[in-house]
């Protein structure tokens, strides 16, 4: 059965607090609906003072969506680390782990931006140190023991639900990102598909005699956006997949690699690419992707044509996916 997944980061560029927050609660909605009809899994994103108010506070989103839903699992891909209080952060994924028994899914990364880094005030050139630091302080909190952290003797509690602790993979696209995550017995998450990077994890697993695996984007994982008229949405709607595929573009650094990466600047440009693709029910069967990414709020969508492409997925396109695997 393919992985399906439902994709939030609430961009909305000249938002309201009041259609912000109407946004807000239209993603917990549809996450229970995608709940209730079979989707696996919700991720969303943690990004720091965009204009278009991407989302800043994943876990707080977390929080609302595992309390609407019962089954499928939530992934904050990424977390930035460096930017997070290790033992704060520890609590706080030790508590969303107990609500949902388990369905909360962390990918740490480093980020690639230093203005995040100085809007909380923290040293960019420190981040592969603090990194390491917080990755290894919430382990060691996840047991409920007494441990060193800065010098003094502290203890986390309550422990989290999950067993040995709650899923935590380390995120990224270089070297050190897999060594880190090898050296710690953690699973790896490159952020494209880069087999090469694969190799060299395991290697470094059985360098440091630690036992991880990997969970690699596919070579092809695009956007996807349900349609019965994907030219109308394109013509309508094309501006909101260009607003966020521009914003993510302006942030990606020659060394940056990326699942989802596009260097288009007009709207037609986009489609041309395929990294977002408005399909039909039928053309969205036919493309036999192992991953479904659906984004029905991508750069600012209308509510209302979220809700029609998440439905249309739902119940034109997730029961034949499910025939398709029998």
């Amino acid at each position: 059965m393919p992985v399906t997944v439902v994709r939030f980061n609430l961009v909305e560029p000249d938002a309201t607090p009041a259609s912000l927050s109407a946004r807000y609660r239209a993603a917990v909605e549809m996450a229970a609906y995608a709940d209730d009809r079979g989707i696996s899994t919700v991720q969303t994103e943690e990004h720091h003072g965009v204009a278009n108010n991407w989302l800043p506070s994943p876990f707080t989103f977390a929080g609302a969506v595992l309390g609407a839903t019962r089954r499928l699992a939530v992934t904050v891909s990424a977390v930035i680390g460096p930017l997070h209080d290790p033992l704060r952060l520890a609590e706080d994924i030790a508590v969303l782990d107990l609500l949902s028994g388990g369905r909360l899914v962390t990918v740490a990364g480093i980020g690639y931006r230093p203005e995040e880094y100085a809007l909380f005030d923290v040293d960019w050139k420190q981040r592969g140190a603090l990194q390491d630091e917080l990755l290894e302080t919430v382990l060691k909190a996840w047991t409920g023991e007494e441990f060193t952290y800065r010098g003094r003797t502290v203890r986390v509690t309550p422990r989290p639900y999950s067993d040995p602790h709650p899923l935590l993979l380390v995120g990224g696209s270089s070297k050190a990102a897999a060594r880190r995550a090898a050296r710690l017995g953690l699973p790896f998450f490159p952020s494209a598909h880069l087999p090469e990077l694969e190799a060299y994890y395991k290697d470094r697993l059985a360098e440091y005699g630690t036992e991880g695996w990997t969970m690699m984007p596919s070579a092809v994982t695009p956007l996807l956006h349900i349609a019965e008229d994907p030219d109308q949405v394109w013509a309508e709607y094309g501006e909101h997949f260009l607003h966020e595929a521009r914003t993510y573009a302006s942030w990606q650094s020659g060394g940056i690699r990326s699942a989802v990466k596009s260097g288009a600047t007009t709207v037609e440009e986009l489609r041309g690419e395929g990294v977002y693709r408005i399909l039909t029910p039928d053309e969205c069967v036919a493309q036999r992707l192992d991953t479904h990414v659906l984004h029905p709020l991508s750069g600012g969508m209308p509510v209302d044509e979220g809700w029609r492409s998440l439905h249309l997925f739902c119940e034109n396109v997730l029961p034949r996916l499910t025939d398709l695997a029998v």
